[in-house]
Protein backbone atom coordinates (compact mmCIF):
# COMPACT_ATOMS: atom_id res chain seq x y z
CA UNK A 1 0.00 0.00 0.00
CA UNK A 2 2.64 2.48 0.61
CA UNK A 3 4.80 1.83 -2.42
CA UNK A 4 1.80 2.76 -4.67
CA UNK A 5 0.88 5.71 -2.46
CA UNK A 6 5.04 6.57 -3.46
CA UNK A 7 4.38 5.68 -7.13
CA UNK A 8 1.50 7.55 -7.17
CA UNK A 9 2.91 10.76 -5.39
CA UNK A 10 5.98 10.51 -7.69
CA UNK A 11 3.45 10.77 -10.88
CA UNK A 12 2.16 13.68 -9.21
CA UNK A 13 5.37 15.32 -8.59
CA UNK A 14 6.45 14.74 -12.34
CA UNK A 15 3.22 16.00 -13.77
CA UNK A 16 3.27 19.35 -11.63
CA UNK A 17 6.92 19.58 -12.47
CA UNK A 18 6.50 19.37 -16.95
CA UNK A 19 3.36 21.61 -16.16
CA UNK A 20 5.48 24.42 -14.56
CA UNK A 21 8.13 23.96 -16.73
CA UNK A 22 5.00 24.29 -19.69
CA UNK A 23 3.78 27.46 -17.93
CA UNK A 24 6.83 29.09 -17.29
CA UNK A 25 7.91 29.02 -21.11
CA UNK A 26 4.26 30.63 -22.02
CA UNK A 27 4.38 33.30 -18.88
CA UNK A 28 7.78 34.19 -21.34
CA UNK A 29 5.72 34.26 -24.10
CA UNK A 30 2.97 36.33 -23.12
CA UNK A 31 3.80 38.31 -19.88
CA UNK A 32 3.14 41.48 -21.14
CA UNK A 33 -0.57 40.15 -21.71
CA UNK A 34 -1.22 39.15 -18.27
CA UNK A 35 0.44 42.01 -16.86
CA UNK A 36 -1.18 44.61 -18.75
CA UNK A 37 -4.00 43.03 -17.95
CA UNK A 38 -3.36 42.73 -14.19
CA UNK A 39 -2.41 46.67 -14.08
CA UNK A 40 -5.91 47.50 -15.86
CA UNK A 41 -8.03 46.12 -13.19
CA UNK A 42 -5.94 48.48 -11.23
CA UNK A 43 -7.29 51.25 -13.15
CA UNK A 44 -10.78 49.96 -13.37
CA UNK A 45 -10.73 50.31 -9.61
CA UNK A 46 -9.15 53.67 -9.77
CA UNK A 47 -12.22 54.45 -11.99
CA UNK A 48 -14.53 53.50 -9.68
CA UNK A 49 -13.09 55.44 -7.24
CA UNK A 50 -12.45 58.39 -8.99
CA UNK A 51 -16.82 58.36 -9.70
CA UNK A 52 -17.65 58.00 -6.49
CA UNK A 53 -16.31 61.40 -5.86
CA UNK A 54 -18.72 62.85 -8.42
CA UNK A 55 -21.72 60.89 -7.04
CA UNK A 56 -25.06 62.50 -5.24
CA UNK A 57 -27.60 61.02 -3.49
CA UNK A 58 -31.11 61.01 -4.10
CA UNK A 59 -34.41 59.61 -3.49
CA UNK A 60 -33.75 55.67 -5.11
CA UNK A 61 -35.57 55.41 -8.95
CA UNK A 62 -38.06 53.51 -9.76
CA UNK A 63 -36.82 49.71 -10.50
CA UNK A 64 -39.15 46.99 -11.63
CA UNK A 65 -36.70 44.65 -9.85
CA UNK A 66 -37.01 46.48 -6.30
CA UNK A 67 -41.02 45.56 -6.93
CA UNK A 68 -40.85 42.24 -7.66
CA UNK A 69 -38.03 41.63 -5.47
CA UNK A 70 -38.52 41.30 -1.97
CA UNK A 71 -35.68 43.55 -0.02
CA UNK A 72 -32.62 41.43 1.20
CA UNK A 73 -31.66 44.12 3.96
CA UNK A 74 -28.00 44.77 4.93
CA UNK A 75 -28.08 42.16 7.10
CA UNK A 76 -28.55 39.65 4.47
CA UNK A 77 -26.35 41.68 1.82
CA UNK A 78 -23.54 39.44 2.15
CA UNK A 79 -25.35 36.57 0.73
CA UNK A 80 -24.61 38.19 -2.84
CA UNK A 81 -21.16 38.81 -2.30
CA UNK A 82 -20.76 35.11 -0.84
CA UNK A 83 -22.35 33.54 -4.15
CA UNK A 84 -19.79 35.66 -6.12
CA UNK A 85 -16.83 34.46 -4.01
CA UNK A 86 -17.82 31.20 -4.57
CA UNK A 87 -18.42 31.43 -8.39
CA UNK A 88 -14.27 33.61 -8.87
CA UNK A 89 -12.67 31.06 -6.50
CA UNK A 90 -14.14 27.91 -8.51
CA UNK A 91 -12.88 29.55 -11.86
CA UNK A 92 -9.59 30.53 -10.55
CA UNK A 93 -8.83 26.99 -9.21
CA UNK A 94 -10.52 25.59 -12.24
CA UNK A 95 -7.77 26.96 -14.42
CA UNK A 96 -4.97 25.52 -12.11
CA UNK A 97 -6.26 22.17 -12.22
CA UNK A 98 -4.18 21.14 -15.08
CA UNK A 99 -1.04 21.25 -13.05
CA UNK A 100 -2.59 18.55 -10.76
CA UNK A 101 -5.35 16.45 -12.66
CA UNK A 102 -4.78 14.27 -15.22
CA UNK A 103 -7.82 15.28 -17.40
CA UNK A 104 -6.61 19.04 -18.54
CA UNK A 105 -8.06 20.41 -21.58
CA UNK A 106 -6.43 24.21 -21.47
CA UNK A 107 -2.80 25.83 -20.30
CA UNK A 108 -3.37 27.96 -16.99
CA UNK A 109 -1.53 30.99 -18.76
CA UNK A 110 -3.08 31.25 -22.46
CA UNK A 111 -6.80 30.79 -20.84
CA UNK A 112 -5.71 34.12 -18.59
CA UNK A 113 -4.37 35.83 -21.39
CA UNK A 114 -8.31 35.11 -22.83
CA UNK A 115 -9.93 35.81 -19.94
CA UNK A 116 -8.40 39.18 -19.36
CA UNK A 117 -8.78 40.42 -22.57
CA UNK A 118 -12.54 39.85 -22.50
CA UNK A 119 -12.73 41.76 -19.22
CA UNK A 120 -10.42 44.69 -19.97
CA UNK A 121 -12.94 45.30 -22.80
CA UNK A 122 -16.19 45.10 -20.84
CA UNK A 123 -14.71 47.24 -18.18
CA UNK A 124 -13.47 49.73 -21.01
CA UNK A 125 -17.40 50.05 -21.53
CA UNK A 126 -17.84 49.83 -18.39
CA UNK A 127 -16.01 53.09 -17.15
CA UNK A 128 -17.23 54.92 -20.39
CA UNK A 129 -20.65 54.36 -19.27
CA UNK A 130 -20.88 55.07 -15.67
CA UNK A 131 -19.11 58.66 -16.15
CA UNK A 132 -21.28 59.54 -18.71
CA UNK A 133 -24.48 59.58 -16.49
CA UNK A 134 -23.79 59.26 -12.36
CA UNK A 135 -27.60 57.92 -10.70
CA UNK A 136 -27.95 57.90 -7.26
CA UNK A 137 -26.62 54.83 -5.47
CA UNK A 138 -29.60 52.04 -4.38
CA UNK A 139 -27.03 50.59 -1.78
CA UNK A 140 -27.90 51.37 1.43
CA UNK A 141 -24.46 53.34 1.99
CA UNK A 142 -24.91 55.06 -1.03
CA UNK A 143 -28.37 56.55 -0.21
CA UNK A 144 -29.75 60.14 1.16
CA UNK A 145 -28.31 60.70 5.03
CA UNK A 146 -25.22 57.98 4.49
CA UNK A 147 -21.57 59.88 5.26
CA UNK A 148 -20.36 57.29 2.66
CA UNK A 149 -22.39 58.33 -0.08
CA UNK A 150 -20.12 61.31 -0.89
CA UNK A 151 -16.32 61.84 -0.87
CA UNK A 152 -14.70 64.91 0.28
CA UNK A 153 -12.26 66.20 -1.67
CA UNK A 154 -8.66 64.59 -1.93
CA UNK A 155 -6.14 66.08 -0.16
CA UNK A 156 -3.46 64.62 -2.15
CA UNK A 157 -3.22 62.46 -5.14
CA UNK A 158 -2.04 59.57 -3.34
CA UNK A 159 -5.08 59.47 -1.86
CA UNK A 160 -7.25 58.77 -4.85
CA UNK A 161 -3.98 56.44 -6.66
CA UNK A 162 -4.17 54.11 -3.17
CA UNK A 163 -8.21 53.81 -3.54
CA UNK A 164 -8.41 52.65 -0.11
CA UNK A 165 -8.23 49.46 -1.13
CA UNK A 166 -10.37 47.28 -0.12
CA UNK A 167 -13.09 49.31 1.61
CA UNK A 168 -13.00 51.63 -1.05
CA UNK A 169 -14.20 48.75 -3.58
CA UNK A 170 -16.67 47.55 -0.69
CA UNK A 171 -18.38 50.79 -0.29
CA UNK A 172 -18.09 52.45 -3.84
CA UNK A 173 -21.25 54.86 -5.23
CA UNK A 174 -21.94 55.67 -8.65
CA UNK A 175 -20.46 52.93 -10.57
CA UNK A 176 -23.88 51.37 -11.72
CA UNK A 177 -24.33 50.99 -14.71
CA UNK A 178 -23.34 48.05 -15.91
CA UNK A 179 -22.23 45.81 -12.56
CA UNK A 180 -19.04 45.06 -12.15
CA UNK A 181 -20.03 41.43 -10.65
CA UNK A 182 -21.63 39.99 -13.37
CA UNK A 183 -18.84 40.74 -15.98
CA UNK A 184 -16.90 38.81 -14.05
CA UNK A 185 -19.18 36.20 -13.74
CA UNK A 186 -20.34 35.88 -17.30
CA UNK A 187 -16.72 35.64 -18.69
CA UNK A 188 -15.82 33.32 -16.21
CA UNK A 189 -18.89 30.70 -16.98
CA UNK A 190 -18.72 31.67 -20.88
CA UNK A 191 -14.66 30.46 -20.45
CA UNK A 192 -15.74 27.39 -18.82
CA UNK A 193 -18.64 26.44 -20.87
CA UNK A 194 -16.16 26.91 -23.45
CA UNK A 195 -13.31 24.91 -22.39
CA UNK A 196 -15.16 22.74 -19.54
CA UNK A 197 -15.71 19.44 -19.52
CA UNK A 198 -18.65 18.54 -17.22
CA UNK A 199 -21.72 19.37 -19.01
CA UNK A 200 -23.55 19.27 -15.58
CA UNK A 201 -20.82 22.19 -13.96
CA UNK A 202 -21.66 24.19 -16.92
CA UNK A 203 -25.64 23.98 -16.50
CA UNK A 204 -25.05 24.96 -12.18
CA UNK A 205 -22.67 27.83 -13.52
CA UNK A 206 -25.10 28.95 -15.71
CA UNK A 207 -28.18 29.08 -12.61
CA UNK A 208 -25.54 30.40 -10.21
CA UNK A 209 -25.41 33.56 -12.42
CA UNK A 210 -29.03 33.91 -13.05
CA UNK A 211 -29.47 33.42 -9.26
CA UNK A 212 -26.65 35.66 -8.46
CA UNK A 213 -28.47 38.03 -10.72
CA UNK A 214 -31.69 38.60 -8.75
CA UNK A 215 -29.26 38.47 -5.28
CA UNK A 216 -27.65 41.51 -6.53
CA UNK A 217 -31.15 43.49 -6.93
CA UNK A 218 -32.14 42.21 -4.12
CA UNK A 219 -29.43 43.40 -1.81
CA UNK A 220 -30.18 46.70 -3.40
CA UNK A 221 -26.27 46.80 -4.74
CA UNK A 222 -27.59 47.70 -8.60
CA UNK A 223 -30.63 48.76 -10.17
CA UNK A 224 -32.06 45.88 -12.37
CA UNK A 225 -30.66 48.03 -15.26
CA UNK A 226 -27.21 47.31 -14.39
CA UNK A 227 -27.99 44.14 -14.68
CA UNK A 228 -30.11 43.28 -17.36
CA UNK A 229 -27.31 45.60 -19.42
CA UNK A 230 -24.37 43.48 -18.31
CA UNK A 231 -26.13 40.18 -19.51
CA UNK A 232 -26.02 41.35 -23.33
CA UNK A 233 -23.15 43.44 -23.09
CA UNK A 234 -21.04 40.86 -21.75
CA UNK A 235 -22.19 38.49 -23.70
CA UNK A 236 -21.79 40.29 -27.13
CA UNK A 237 -18.48 41.46 -26.39
CA UNK A 238 -17.10 37.54 -25.45
CA UNK A 239 -18.93 36.55 -28.44
CA UNK A 240 -17.01 39.01 -31.01
CA UNK A 241 -14.05 39.10 -28.96
CA UNK A 242 -13.68 35.32 -29.06
CA UNK A 243 -13.74 35.11 -33.08
CA UNK A 244 -10.89 37.93 -33.08
CA UNK A 245 -8.21 36.15 -30.64
CA UNK A 246 -6.10 32.80 -31.61
CA UNK A 247 -7.70 29.75 -30.34
CA UNK A 248 -6.15 28.05 -27.40
CA UNK A 249 -3.57 25.20 -29.25
CA UNK A 250 -4.86 21.83 -28.31
CA UNK A 251 -2.92 19.88 -25.39
CA UNK A 252 -2.14 17.03 -27.89
CA UNK A 253 0.67 19.29 -29.11
CA UNK A 254 2.30 19.85 -25.40
CA UNK A 255 5.29 18.63 -26.90
CA UNK A 256 6.07 22.06 -29.01
CA UNK A 257 5.93 24.23 -25.45
CA UNK A 258 8.64 22.07 -23.24
CA UNK A 259 12.37 22.85 -23.42
CA UNK A 260 14.53 21.12 -26.14
CA UNK A 261 16.18 18.07 -24.53
CA UNK A 262 18.92 15.62 -25.96
CA UNK A 263 17.19 13.03 -23.87
CA UNK A 264 13.98 11.96 -26.71
CA UNK A 265 12.91 9.46 -23.73
CA UNK A 266 12.50 12.58 -21.18
CA UNK A 267 11.11 14.65 -23.83
CA UNK A 268 8.15 12.16 -24.88
CA UNK A 269 7.46 10.92 -21.05
CA UNK A 270 6.77 14.86 -20.32
CA UNK A 271 4.97 14.71 -23.40
CA UNK A 272 2.75 11.67 -21.54
CA UNK A 273 2.75 13.68 -18.33
CA UNK A 274 1.10 16.97 -19.98
CA UNK A 275 -1.62 14.82 -21.45
CA UNK A 276 -2.58 13.14 -18.83
CA UNK A 277 -0.49 9.84 -19.30
CA UNK A 278 1.40 8.26 -16.23
CA UNK A 279 4.60 8.14 -18.43
CA UNK A 280 5.05 4.57 -16.83
CA UNK A 281 3.43 2.82 -19.71
CA UNK A 282 6.68 1.76 -21.54
CA UNK A 283 5.02 -1.98 -23.00
CA UNK A 284 6.72 -2.95 -26.26
CA UNK A 285 4.52 -2.73 -28.83
CA UNK A 286 4.63 -4.90 -32.28
CA UNK A 287 2.95 -4.23 -35.67
CA UNK A 288 1.88 -6.76 -37.75
CA UNK A 289 -0.29 -5.91 -40.78
CA UNK A 290 -1.16 -2.98 -39.95
CA UNK A 291 -2.48 -3.79 -36.54
CA UNK A 292 -0.66 -2.63 -33.56
CA UNK A 293 -0.26 -5.79 -30.40
CA UNK A 294 -0.33 -4.54 -26.71
CA UNK A 295 1.49 -7.45 -25.43
CA UNK A 296 4.64 -7.50 -27.01
CA UNK A 297 4.04 -10.89 -28.43
CA UNK A 298 3.54 -11.87 -32.09
CA UNK A 299 0.80 -13.80 -32.86
CA UNK A 300 1.23 -16.63 -35.57
CA UNK A 301 0.04 -15.90 -38.76
CA UNK A 302 -0.89 -18.61 -41.45
CA UNK A 303 -0.61 -17.15 -44.89
CA UNK A 304 -2.92 -19.17 -47.21
CA UNK A 305 -1.54 -18.79 -50.65
CA UNK A 306 -4.02 -18.99 -53.67
CA UNK A 307 -2.72 -21.21 -56.61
Amino acid sequence: MSFYIGREASKLWKRFCAEVTTEINLLAENWKYIFGGIVFQYIHGLAARGVHYLHRPGPVLQDVGFILLPELGQDRAYISESVFTCIFLSFVLWTFHPFILKSKKIYTVLIWCRVLAFLVACQILRILTFYSTQLPGPNYHCREGSKLATLPPPNSALEVLLINFPRGILYGCGDLIFSSHMIFSLVFVRTYHKYGTRNFVKAFAWLTVVIQSLLIVASRKHYTVDVVVAWYTVNLVVFFLDKKLPELPDRSNAALFLPLTKDSKNKEENHKLLNGNSGDDWRPRTQINGKIMEDGNVLHVEVVNSA
